[in-house]
């Protein structure tokens, strides 16, 4: 049979040997692909461009490198070259421009300084930890960790700036210490008056704060980095900053607020110390002791923040704010200082260049008398809000200034400075000459209506106050009562221009009116010429130089450059005429005007004062220690209302010379009372171009003087 196999595939035999695996296909490289033509400006530029800007960064790079080290290197030159100019720390200590005037009261207690004080030098170690820390945690917290120059700070003090809406460079500078030394230090300009208009333009220029500036600024900064340690910068920014108060450092500034020495300053009274040093003037304590403290407690959070005090000590140091001490509170003799200021040359006084000690007449005990009578008076009796104004003199009888207020408020000093009426404190001037030519306190004149013709001005007819008329009155009486018309024909018999004389050489140096009016005190006249004239009638008649300084002389040096410029000068009027005319003012305040003016454990003479429309009101007085006098009045002369001589101008006299009394033994006036009172013939006005009477006549000049009155007389003059 046979086996047909069609379509199917031949036999064969199976592979003895396994089959060897194939080996893995390599992958085809793909046939390379023709490049298609780059369109021009689309695919290269790219690389070109970035090419390009990589080229020019490094050029710019390589460029602001090499300026960079050329800048560095022009830099390093200028510290460099400063380095070698700078001083050694211990020299730059005191950088005033000027020298201070410390005055001393007549125990030599310092009470008023002037000009720029200096109180020694001090060092970083040697001040209060608390002050140390304060100046560093409100003006340079990273004082000890830079290289002079707080970049973070700029940057800070720009951003602020911006944003506050002013210029990069205006208000906060961002400066460290090391800035602020070097402006203190004016870049190393010494001042010269010669190349300088004033101080002022030479302070100007150091406080510049344009670019140029700061740049200069920057590298003194970095120049006395490398010269001197952190510790000498800070010490030389103690020394030389300012603080308020004429206190230049911070051994002035303690002793100045708080009476003590820098190292003994509390936590409290460091930081107000720190805080004056962004605005000295408007922050110092005797100026607003307020905003001091406020500014104090800003400083103590800072120092909390920075680690310098606990929350404890801070916390402690703000319930307990500094204040200054009682000496600075006081601020005793102000308008006195002034006025001993102007009484010695500028070079040694508000201009000098030394540090000055002036020894002064001033009792501080006397001056508080004065100051607490005008305070007592002012707040009791006149009312709030008035702008009225008072003075006071208070002085020896040698003219040794004890006391002076110039004024209830402002700068003016009203005792030296106004010149005004004297009003009826004039009169005992006329009664001077006439008691100096021989007329007794009891002659007596007639008050009655009187009227004389005044060649150019007509006729005229003076009043007294009261308008009404007292009759036949004695010298004394008349003086007393501040009768005018007495006081005038008194003038002008004794001769007006004798008058004149005898007020002149008591010492009222301003011009006088030469006309009959003088007699009621139309002339003007200071508060303290009025009050030397007065001590000239206490010491015996003899003029008095008021004065308030008793010696000036440089610090370190023994001998005195100059001595006191006043005292007794020379006979005015006999000593028994003086004597009697003390008499006759005794009798204003025991049975006059002045009778608001009696103290009630011993004798006062003295005199009231009102000038026309009450404009002017003075009570000038003595006892037999002290001579005082009172002003009232407004600045602008406006009247004052119901108010005299014999009021409150006498009331604040008895307050001021109560409290100088204090505790002060009794002595009886240098007085003489008069013989009995003899009948004399009726004085009338001197007739106008009588020759002047001989103030040498003595007893035979008033006999010739009666002679032509009884002439007049009978011939119905």
């Amino acid at each position: 049979m046979t086996d047909s196999r069609r379509g199917k595939g031949r036999l064969v035999a199976d592979r003895r040997y396994p089959k060897k695996p194939a080996k893995s296909a390599k992958p085809r490289k793909a046939p390379p692909t023709k490049r298609k033509a780059a369109r021009p400006g689309s695919k290269k530029r790219p690389g070109l461009i970035r090419r390009m800007i990589n080229w020019m960064f490094r050029l710019v790079f390589r460029l602001v490198l090499r300026a960079g080290i050329v800048v560095a290197l022009i830099i390093a030159g200028f510290v460099g070259y400063i380095h070698t100019t700078l001083p050694d720390a211990s020299a730059m200590q005191d950088g005033r421009a000027r020298g201070s005037v410390q005055l001393l009261d007549r125990n030599d207690v310092g009470f008023a300084w002037r000009g720029d004080q200096f109180g020694g030098i001090v060092t970083a170690d040697s001040v209060s930890p608390h002050l140390r820390n304060a100046i560093i945690a409100t003006e340079d917290k990273r004082f000890y960790r830079h290289f002079g120059l707080s970049p973070r700070g700029i940057a800070s003090a720009i951003r602020i700036n911006l944003t506050e809406g002013r210029g990069p460079l205006s208000g906060h500078g961002g400066s460290t210490i090391t800035q602020q030394t070097a402006k203190l230090m004016c870049l190393g300009v010494a001042y010269d008056p010669t190349d300088w208009e004033s101080e002022r333009a030479y302070i100007n220029d150091c406080r510049q704060g344009s670019l140029y500036r700061k740049a200069k600024e920057a590298i003194y900064a970095l120049a006395m980095e490398v010269k001197y340690s952190k510790d000498e910068i800070l010490s030389i920014y103690l020394n030389r900053a300012y603080m308020g108060g004429g206190a230049y450092g911070a051994a002035a500034a303690a002793e100045r607020y708080f009476s003590k020495p820098a190292s003994a300053l509390s936590a409290q009274e460091g930081a107000m110390l720190a805080g004056l040093l962004t605005a000295p003037s408007s922050l110092a304590p005797t100026s607003n002791l307020e905003r001091s403290q406020a500014r104090a407690a800003t400083v103590l959070r800072l120092m909390n923040e920075q680690g310098y005090l606990t929350d404890a000590e801070a916390r402690a140091a703000r319930s307990d704010p500094a204040t200054l001490s009682e000496k600075a509170q006081r601020k005793t003799g102000g308008s006195f200082a002034d006025w001993v200021m102007q009484s010695g040359p500028d070079f040694l006084t508000s201009d000098t260049t030394e540090d000055v000690i002036i020894s002064t007449t001033l009792d501080q005990r006397i001056q508080q008398a004065a100051e607490d009578a005008i305070d007592t008076v002012f707040r009791n009796k006149v009312r709030d809000g008035s702008k009225a104004q008072a003075a006071i003199v208070v002085m020896s009888a040698d003219g040794a200034v004890r006391g002076m207020v110039g004024g209830v408020s402002g700068q003016f000093n009203r005792a030296t400075q106004a010149k005004r009426q004297t009003g009826s404190a004039f009169k005992p001037f006329v009664y001077a000459t006439a008691l100096e030519l021989g007329y007794s306190p009891y002659d007596t004149v007639e008050d009655a209506p009187f009227c004389m013709t005044i060649p150019g001005s007509g006729e005229w007819c003076p009043e007294n106050y009261t308008r009404d008329f007292a009759g036949t009155v004695t010298l004394v009486d008349a003086l007393a009562k501040s009768l005018n018309i007495p006081a005038v024909k008194i003038s002008e018999s004794v001769g007006r221009d004798l008058v004149h004389q005898v007020s002149s050489d008591f010492g009222i140096g301003s011009d006088l009116s030469d006309t009959p009016a003088l007699a009621l005190g139309v002339s003007e006249a200071s508060l303290l010429e009025m009050t030397g004239a007065f001590a000239g009638i206490l010491n015996g008649g003899s003029s008095v130089t008021p004065y308030g300084l008793n010696d000036l002389r440089i610090v370190g040096d023994d001998a005195p450059l100059m001595g006191a410029g006043g005292g007794i000068g020379e006979r005015v009027i006999n000593e028994q005429a003086a004597r009697q005319l003390i008499w006759m003012m005794e009798k204003v305040v025991s049975q006059g005007t002045g009778s608001r003016a009696r103290l009630p454990d011993r004798q006062v003479a003295g005199k009231t004062g009102t000038t026309q429309a009450a404009r002017d009101a003075w009570f000038i007085g003595f006892t037999a220690d002290y001579v005082a006098g009172v002003w009232m009045g407004y600045d602008d002369n406006t009247p004052l209302a119901g108010v005299t001589g014999g009021g409150l101008p006498a009331e604040i006299w008895k307050e001021t010379m109560s409290r100088v009394h204090q505790g002060q033994p009794a002595k009886p006036l240098p007085m003489i009372e008069p013989t009995p009172p003899r009948q004399v013939a009726q004085p009338t006005p001197r007739q106008q171009g009588t020759a002047p009477r001989d103030r040498q006549g003595g007893t035979g000049g008033v006999e010739d003087a009666l002679n032509q009155l009884l002439r007049n007389i009978l011939g119905g003059n």
